[in-house]
């Protein structure tokens, strides 16, 4: 089985190559360019560097959300536009997953990428089996404080909102620092994470692979709130 993921929800685009359990190739691009320039020339170069052409891939994976809404959008538009006309089954993957896919080892980790307006998207996983503690959400940093306060093994946060994380929770019992440089969003732990969507029959059809935004865009938040202002009555004299 080959598979190749993509991710572009945060600030880095990454791209890994799978065959069965082995990591064939991985890349990772945090340049400051936007996904749209960088993300196809790094899925070219995969896929030539492991001998492959997207004819030969049996799966392609996706983070879908949450996360940056254009960035999103590039991913899955791409790999749709990979997918529709070979059919090729798509694994749709939560971000928080590709991230606690992206360690190893033992605790808990928690993934957090920034929302914005004090805001995290994030979600918690056993480390060891990749278990699934929490589901995907969008809330202010200070929401996580039962979680963090209640998880009594190490714990660790990952994503480009971890940092936001360790700058409230850094002096709680049981927090352990992640370098920097390991808190990005791997292609590895996309592909992993996509691996796993395969295995458990969560594949869709190219055109089922839709973005999982879990708030509203900023457009549609101004609208209802200019909504919400015309439809109040006017008591001025």
């Amino acid at each position: 089985m080959n598979l190749l993921a993509v991710d572009t929800a945060g600030k880095t685009a990454a791209v890994a190559v799978l065959r069965d359990d082995t990591l064939l190739y991985e890349i990772q691009s945090n340049t400051g360019l936007t996904h749209s320039e960088t993300l196809l020339p790094m899925i070219d170069t995969a896929l030539r560097a492991c001998g492959l052409t997207v004819d030969g891939l049996d799966v392609l994976g996706a983070t879908n959300g949450p996360g940056s809404f254009t960035g999103l959008r590039i991913g899955l538009s791409l790999v749709k536009g990979l997918a529709l006309p070979r059919q090729i089954p798509c694994a749709p993957v939560s971000t928080m997953a590709a991230l606690a896919w992206g360690m190893a080892g033992q605790g808990t980790v928690v993934g957090a990428q920034d929302a914005r307006r004090g805001q995290v998207y994030w979600a918690a996983f056993d480390l060891e089996g990749h278990v699934r503690l929490t589901p995907d959400r969008a809330q202010p940093v200070e929401a996580l404080e039962e979680f963090v306060q209640r998880c009594k093994k190490p714990l660790f946060f990952v994503g480009d909102g971890a940092a936001l994380c360790y700058n409230r929770y850094r002096q709680t019992p049981g927090v352990a620092a992640c370098p920097p440089a390991l808190q990005v969003l791997r292609g590895a732990g996309a592909a992993l994470a996509a691996k796993a969507v395969w295995e458990s029959g969560g594949c869709v059809p190219p055109a089922d692979l839709l973005p999982e935004y879990h708030r509203l865009s900023q457009a549609e938040r101004e609208r209802a709130e200019r909504e919400k202002q015309q439809g109040e009555p006017n008591h001025a004299i």
